[in-house]
């Protein structure tokens, strides 16, 4: 079976992160050696293109094969709004909905991120859970890659 996880642009930069790179650098090399497929969206790589080259460059590096390329669609954006509409976060937070949306939609196996605020947080996860079960979707597992290092092997 394949695992798929969606990685948000706050992942990519927490590998150059002094507070994140430690975990992030595992997380990926769990990634590369289980040969889990990252679903890289046409949202994280609009936010990239106003990174650093460093991570812009570490993004280019990965291996094709691992990486499955999935582009924003009209049901993405309307499951975004509706989750905005929901009032699970604000209208300044459409851009991380369309990030869920797009996770959910393309059924990641979880959506991993840094972002305390509007992502990995128990509250917003149960109101965006709450929608997508509301409108037929499955729900989404989402968390830190603190969360996803399988410390067993160490």
């Amino acid at each position: 079976m394949i695992v798929k996880y969606y990685v948000d642009t706050s992942v990519f930069g927490g590998y150059f992160d002094k507070e994140f790179d430690k975990i992030t650098k595992e997380l990926f090399s769990q990634i590369e050696r289980d040969k889990i497929v990252i679903l890289y969206s046409e949202m994280t790589e609009t936010e990239l293109m106003t990174a650093p080259e460093r991570i812009q460059s570490f993004v280019r590096n990965l291996n094709p094969e691992s990486i499955e390329y999935i582009e924003i669609t009209e049901e993405a954006v309307q499951l975004a709004d509706e989750y905005v509409n929901e009032k699970v976060v604000g209208k300044t937070s459409r851009e991380d909905c369309i990030h869920i949306a797009l996770a959910t939609i393309n059924r990641a196996d979880v959506l991993i991120s840094w972002n305390f605020k509007h992502i990995v947080n128990l509250n917003r996860i149960r109101g965006y859970n709450s929608v997508n079960l509301k409108l037929g979707y499955p729900t989404i597992e989402i968390r830190s890659p603190k969360e996803m290092i399988d410390y067993e092997e160490e």
